[in-house]
């Protein structure tokens, strides 16, 4: 018995990984099974992919489509379905479809493990602080409420997170610009926003001393843009093929409820959106009320100060780290086309668009915690945010 308490004890980091990816991949599930957002529409591109069409053959709801004659466009990034190609191309996309809430369920679960890879990488050394912030990514910010939901809108948010704790993982890591270029490459062409970290991945690829042997970078940078130039020249490419333009997402052509046309007439990004965004993210508060779960949002954004508190827990980084300098810079550059954005982000939990830059956010805090360990007043804001997040799933079955 005692081997046996041993043998648990030596391997109690990849024990506790397996039980967390497991209970993680439950709750989603349960949280998510019994809710269809009736919005397929990659599993369908998938499809249409294997048939050698990039346009959908029927419409899934009359608003975020590009009509052009018979054929339906598909005005999000396509890596998602690129991926899923694989699993459509034997199931069908209908049976996939069906299955969304387990794929999300496992794809959000993958992100856990991601961001967990992550901090033994930044040298997190206590599997309690490991946990804790792999929680705080995983059931105190709005990917939750995104599993949850699913639907078009939602799928890129958990595959751009995986992506992102990847490249995260080569900067605290190995440092591989080939392979860091290819991870950006596939990130961007699931949220456009992380194209704006490319910088952090380019100087994360700089060898040792670089400042003194300029010329040193070039081999880097040369990494860099070779990995990530296959995802840029398909995604103009996808973008000529079907709107006749390299720069036409297909964004501007969406069809949308009158009060967001509205506000994409100003301008797809404009200073002009950036009130509405930054009291989404900041500001915005639920009503609270006497019965559970103690408060009710209004569907278009809630404060992360609320929603997330554990974050606050990055402001101990140790920003004298040219590393964790550069983290900050990454967050705000990819939150900022984000805040720049038209859409708001509705239906949501939070603020879901900050999810594109908060995985910088959890590596400064693992930054945080591998110097001076986790305090309990952080533990105590994270068992706050997961809280909140019980009575988002709720919200996520109950707002109009």
């Amino acid at each position: 018995m005692a081997a046996v308490f041993e043998t648990l004890r030596r391997h109690r980091g990849p024990i506790t990984l397996a039980v967390l990816l497991v209970t993680a991949t439950a709750a989603y599930w349960i949280s998510a099974h019994k809710f269809d957002a009736r919005r397929p529409d990659l599993f369908y591109l998938a499809d249409a992919f294997l048939h050698g069409r990039l346009w959908l053959e029927r419409a899934f709801g009359p608003h975020d489509v590009v009509l052009v004659g018979d054929r339906v466009y598909v005005p999000f990034a396509p890596f998602p379905a690129i991926a899923f190609v694989p699993i459509v191309a034997v199931l069908g996309p209908g049976v996939v479809a069906e299955w969304q809430p387990l794929l999300n369920a496992v794809l959000a679960a993958a992100g856990l493990g991601a961001c967990w890879w992550m901090l033994a990488r930044i040298g997190v050394a206590s599997i309690g602080d490991r946990l804790w912030l792999t929680v705080l990514w995983g059931f105190s910010t709005a990917i939750w409420f995104t599993t949850t939901r699913g639907g078009v809108w939602h799928t890129g948010h958990l595959v751009a997170s995986i992506l992102t704790f990847a490249g995260l993982v080569e900067v605290f890591g190995r440092r591989r610009p080939l392979v860091m270029g290819l991870l950006a490459g596939a990130a961007f062409l699931t949220r456009p926003p992380v194209l704006a970290a490319l910088p952090l991945w380019a100087w994360a690829a700089f060898p040792e001393g670089w400042r003194h042997r300029l010329g040193s970078t070039v081999r880097p940078i040369a990494g860099v843009v070779l990995g990530f130039a296959p995802a840029a020249f398909f995604g103009f490419w996808y973008n000529w093929a079907r709107f006749g333009s390299p720069l036409e997402s297909g964004y501007y052509l969406a069809a949308l409820p009158a009060f967001l046309e509205a506000q994409r007439a100003i301008g797809l990004f404009s200073l002009a959106h950036l009130p509405m965004n930054l009291d989404l993210f900041l500001v915005r508060l639920p009503r609270l009320q006497a019965e559970f779960p103690f408060f009710r949002p209004d569907g278009l954004g809630m404060s992360v100060l609320l929603t997330s508190p554990g974050l606050l827990y990055t402001l101990r980084a140790p920003f004298r780290d040219p590393r964790a300098v550069a983290l900050g810079i990454a967050f705000v550059l990819v939150l900022i086309p984000n805040l720049l954005y038209y859409g708001g982000g509705w239906l949501q939990m939070g603020y879901r668009y900050a999810l594109d830059a908060l995985p910088f956010a959890i590596a400064l805090a693992g930054m945080a915690a591998a110097r001076g360990g986790l305090p309990w007043w952080a533990k105590a804001l994270i068992a706050f945010g997961v809280a909140v997040g019980i009575g988002g799933v709720y919200w996520a079955y109950n707002l109009v």
